[in-house]
């Protein structure tokens, strides 16, 4: 596994991304803030925030960075699962989070590893083709699951679990716009819903602490 060399990134990009809700990454515009989270129950002492109402998960059927069909739902059922949507051409926020995840991940024992699943879904599809996809991911972590498809059923699936997306949108100057909040929503094995989310600005070693609860099921 190869870690992407932005790691010297995450403290600006933490300063500049956390907010008093909810997170948001663009480039070529100002990011818009996220759907609030509602019901948080959070402390100083932990890395994510925990939800009084755990969330579902997205009922999404994409496709893989093979050109597979990817059922979310099913592929995931009983699964600890990490899921985020990003895009592979954010100068940040995107590269800086997938990298601790992949850090943190890759310290855990081979056995809890093989059992995380980390989903990585575009918000910029027609950048974002599946070879890109695959490239992008592998320089994180070559378990990684990127999936990609129409823009319309990706952003209705975010936007059932509270995640911000603004359609990518080209400028006059060749650059583009692609606003999304950054949460990353941690599902549970037991019940196969979010009971944590984790906002930018967490680092490797709190993904590192929170993962082997996670991954039995349990709430850190």
């Amino acid at each position: 596994m190869r870690i992407s060399p932005l790691r010297a990134a995450t403290a600006l990009a933490a300063a500049l991304l956390i907010t008093a809700g909810a997170t948001a990454c663009s480039s070529g515009d100002e990011a818009k803030p996220a759907v609030e989270i509602s019901g948080g129950n959070n402390s100083a002492k932990k890395a994510g925030t925990v939800l009084d109402t755990p969330k579902e998960k997205p009922d999404l059927i994409l496709n893989d960075f093979n050109g597979k069909k990817y059922d979310l739902i099913k592929e995931t059922k009983g699964k600890p699962t990490l899921l985020f949507f990003g895009y592979t051409h954010c100068p940040d926020v995107c590269p800086v989070i997938m990298s601790d995840i992949a850090l943190a991940k890759s310290k855990l024992p081979k056995a809890e590893q093989d059992k995380l699943q980390v989903v990585f879904v575009t918000t910029d599809p027609k950048r974002d083709t599946e070879k890109r996809l695959k490239k992008w991911l592998g320089m994180q972590d070559k378990d990684f699951i990127g999936l990609t498809g129409d823009w319309d059923t990706i952003e209705a699936g975010a936007r059932t679990v509270g995640i911000f997306m603004d359609k990518p949108k080209k400028q006059k100057d060749g650059s583009y716009t692609v606003g999304h909040s950054s949460e990353v929503l941690a599902y549970s094995p037991k019940d196969d819903k979010a009971h944590v989310i984790y906002l930018a600005g967490v680092d490797s070693e709190q993904y590192a602490k929170d993962m082997p609860k996670l991954i039995k099921g349990q709430t850190p």
